[in-house]
């Protein structure tokens, strides 16, 4: 047993001490700690680093979802994974590891692609449910399928992304904050109009800053403390020394977010995002996009070059990064050749077009 101000420190969180003695947190915050849950979205970069955070914090419940296996070039910036890994599903192997660091918590992991037709039973068909989502994905369909699912339950979440070495940030309290919709109100990106981590490239110190950010927001919350949280837009850029603090608070006042404000969630109602398509007999997947308007062919074209093979004409882009081809059609859509695995083909379009 150790002490803190006269304070017994029990003696199943005496690896916690250190963090119990910190002043804002303190025995009675890691008790709400070790009775909380967080569920991790995407094991990823960001993924990979928030859930080692949490683990090592003492959150009771972990759950790890994602849908990947690990590659090569995922070793640079995913931090629980080792050579020996590859190939392996994401999940499983971030658990495994994390049992290792810490084997008093309750870790789980589902290999599965988040979409609009589980995301809801993934979040609230348990015992408990979450006391926060992290956000650890690589698209925005992704991200708005999560936020309308959090504000719906009212559950926190704690939005980030990285590209190059550059980030932000967001905590999205519903009913107290602006949600993500707020802040995109013309909803994500079109596919081609932003660079990818496969086009653009991306910095460990990104992720790893990140994801402290995170997992920073999301202690405050596990502990029993949403005051504490961040209520403004993080943004970072490393690599020239620039951070910045952007108010906005006061969105939910001046946007008419369908989303937060008229509690309608058209992403999951399946009305947005992809709808992927198998081709029967040509080792194919169609990824469309019904509500998206046409795409810069052109953009694309000469953002892909540096990457693989590109064939471009008027009316589609052929992109070839073996073992696959990615067909993309002036209305945004994609046609993978090389697979049958619709969450395969969802990635190599995240990765290579964007979502």
């Amino acid at each position: 047993m150790t002490e803190q101000n006269d304070n017994p420190i029990p003696e199943s969180f005496t690896r916690y001490g250190k963090q119990i003695r910190f002043p804002g947190l303190g025995i009675e915050a890691q008790k709400k700690i070790a009775q909380s849950r967080a569920v991790v979205i995407g094991c990823g970069a960001l993924g990979s680093v928030s859930s080692n955070l949490l683990a090592r914090s003492g959150v009771g419940q972990l759950v790890l979802i994602d849908r990947d296996f690990v590659e090569l070039d995922n070793l640079q910036r995913q931090v629980i994974y080792n050579e020996k890994d590859v190939g392996m599903p994401k999940a499983v192997v971030a658990e495994a590891r994390l049992r290792e660091a810490n084997s008093t918590i309750d870790i789980t992991s589902q290999v599965t692609d988040v979409n609009f037709q589980n995301i809801e039973q993934l979040l609230t068909d348990e015992d408990s449910r979450p006391t926060v989502v992290i956000d650890g994905t690589d698209n925005f369909e992704t991200r708005f399928l999560i936020n309308d699912a959090c504000v719906k339950h009212s559950i926190p979440w704690i939005y980030a992304g990285c590209l190059g070495a550059e980030g932000q940030s967001m905590t999205i309290v519903p009913g107290e904050t602006p949600c993500l919709h707020c802040l995109m109100m013309d909803g994500p990106p079109p596919p081609g109009t932003t660079a990818t981590c496969d086009s653009g490239g991306i910095l460990s110190t990104i992720i790893n800053v990140m994801s402290a950010i995170q997992v920073n927001e999301a202690l405050k919350i596990l502990a029993g403390l949403p005051d504490k949280t961040n209520r403004k837009l993080s943004v970072f850029d490393l690599w020239n020394n620039r951070m910045n603090s952007i108010d906005i608070s006061s969105l939910r006042e001046k946007v008419e977010c369908p989303c937060c404000k008229l509690k309608s969630f058209d992403w999951l109602a399946g009305k947005h995002g992809s709808q992927p398509t198998i081709l029967c007999g040509r080792n194919a997947v169609q990824v469309s996009y019904p509500d998206r308007k046409t795409v810069d062919l052109s953009q694309i074209a000469t953002r892909l070059q540096a990457l693989g093979d590109v064939e471009a004409n008027p009316f589609l882009v052929r992109f070839q990064i073996e073992p696959y081809t990615l067909t993309i059609f002036q209305d945004g859509r994609a046609i993978v050749n090389g697979t049958e695995d619709i969450s395969v083909a969802k990635k190599l379009y995240a990765q290579y077009v964007g979502a």
